[in-house]
């Protein structure tokens, strides 16, 4: 177990990532998650055809500007309402939980994310630090339309030895209601359980060999049944919409995939680069990522895990009077530091995450227009995901820059738009659009720090495909 661990350890480069994402419902079938597989292009394979689909309505964001990523399947009040337990426990890999939770709040589930611990607030593998909603011991009479336990280690293990959660997972399987696993999870969580028999299944690549060899596959998504299962934070995306998928049904998980910025096109690339700078510095690299209540969680979440396997020194500092921010789609963070404090630092690097209350919420601090000033001035590195480079526009750090921001607002900007590109990079100004390039953003940030090598070794742990060239 040792070596798994190192495998896995985020303070390593190779790492492990298991997560497990269950649902529930009343039919026996599972429907198949064709939409994943348009969008990745990635194989995946399910021994059961679909079910029937529920409709949605969508439900955008309201806070200026406009940025439709909030969706509710469960507007209709003549829907009723699907329940989903996200079990956290210390070690939890932190983008598998959070992109799970967030993915299936924006399309209309109603999530609770339960401690399996003594206390509601655990550190997560790559040291963010989540507050869950409750206690397991308060979901023991509950009924689920979905139990997805997320991966991480040693938070597979502390699930495995949940007894409460063992018998709310193993009551799912047995009522024929959905549930799942991702990463580390189904070997080291479900596998003991005696939940994984005649079911195919994957995991991430450090486990596979845990797995009975004529049910293990390599697919990044295997339904069978009941059961879904995936392989790391790299097929999170995947794995949550899948979800949404047979819960609400393909045209729902279509919809919130479009505003996910989800996309497969072949035509888009992955970067551009302008005015091209080093980036890398003679020490261990410091980065400081701000965030508010209302901050997009995902961005959050991915960006800070991602560095900190890379071996960046991240510090998250909330701009509001408490440590303890209440995220975009509900996610409770504590940050590492007050932004006060946080700036009597110095930083190679600052990120703004996205997030529209979040970004209002940024936008009016003045110890972090401050900071911002001083890091330009300074000719140092920042950088804008999804709707935040409209706090870079409002303080001219934007003048001549090229740049990408969330497709509803870049235009309002800058005139230097860049299109069909995830990332831009313009000298020591680094943008993305949002969301699901998050991940695609912080692995050019690694690149930018370390070079390619560090970036494909980090990607594939997160078993995420990067580029050869």
């Amino acid at each position: 177990m040792d070596s798994l661990y190192s495998i896995l350890s985020p303070a390593t480069v190779n790492l492990r990532h298991p997560k497990l994402s269950p649902m529930a419902t009343s039919a026996t079938t599972v429907p198949s998650f064709s939409f994943a597989s348009k969008v990745y292009g990635e194989r995946r394979t399910a021994t059961k055809k679909p079910s029937a689909k529920t409709s949605k309505t969508l439900s955008p964001t309201t806070s200026p500007p406009p940025i439709p990523i909030t969706t509710n399947a469960n507007s209709n009040a003549s829907l009723p309402s699907k329940k989903v337990l996200v079990p956290i426990g210390f070690g939890t890999e932190e983008m598998e939980a959070v992109i799970v939770v967030d993915v299936l709040r924006r399309a209309g589930a109603d999530v609770t994310v339960a401690s399996v611990e003594p206390q509601l607030e655990i550190e997560a593998s790559s040291g963010t630090k989540l507050v869950a909603d409750t206690f397991i011991s308060a979901c023991s009479n509950q009924t689920f339309d979905l139990v997805a336990l997320p991966g991480g280690m040693p938070g597979s293990a502390r699930l495995r030895d949940c007894e409460i959660l063992q018998k709310i997972t193993s009551n799912q399987a047995e009522e024929k209601r959905l549930y799942g696993a991702i990463c580390a999870a189904p070997a080291v969580t479900l596998l003991p359980w005696g939940l994984l028999r005649r079911k195919q299944t994957t995991c991430h690549p450090a486990f596979m060999d845990k797995l009975p060899t004529f049910w293990a596959v390599k697919s990044k998504i295997q339904v069978s049944g009941g059961l879904i299962t995936s392989r790391g934070p790299g097929t999170s995306f995947e794995f949550a919409l899948c979800l949404v998928e047979q819960l609400f049904g393909e045209s729902v998980a279509k919809e919130v995939g479009e505003l996910l910025m989800l996309s497969g096109a072949d035509d888009e690339c992955r970067k551009q680069e302008f005015n091209i700078v080093e980036w890398s510095v003679d020490h261990n690299p410091h980065v400081l990522i701000p965030i508010a209540n209302g901050s997009e969680e995902i961005e959050v979440v991915t960006i800070a895990d991602i560095l900190r396997r890379a071996k960046v020194n991240v510090v998250v500092a909330s701009v509001e009077k408490s440590l303890k921010i209440l995220a975009s789609q509900g996610t409770k963070i504590i940050a590492d530091k007050l932004i006060g404090d946080a700036a009597e630092s110095i930083y190679d690097l600052i990120i703004l995450p996205g997030g529209n209350a979040g970004v209002q919420k940024l936008n009016k601090s003045r110890i972090l227009k401050k900071v911002l000033k001083e890091q330009e001035l300074a000719g140092r590195v920042f950088g804008a995901v999804c709707s935040s480079p409209e706090i870079l526009y409002r303080q001219g750090l934007l003048k001549d820059k090229k740049a990408t921001a969330h497709p509803s607002i870049v235009s309002m900007l800058t005139n230097e738009f860049v299109h069909g590109a995830k990332v831009v990079i313009d000298g020591k100004l680094v943008t993305s659009r949002g969301l699901a390039t998050a991940t695609e953003f912080s692995l050019a940030i690694v690149s930018k720090l370390f070079g390619d090598a560090r970036a494909r070794s980090v990607a594939e742990a997160l078993v995420y495909k990067y580029p050869r060239n």
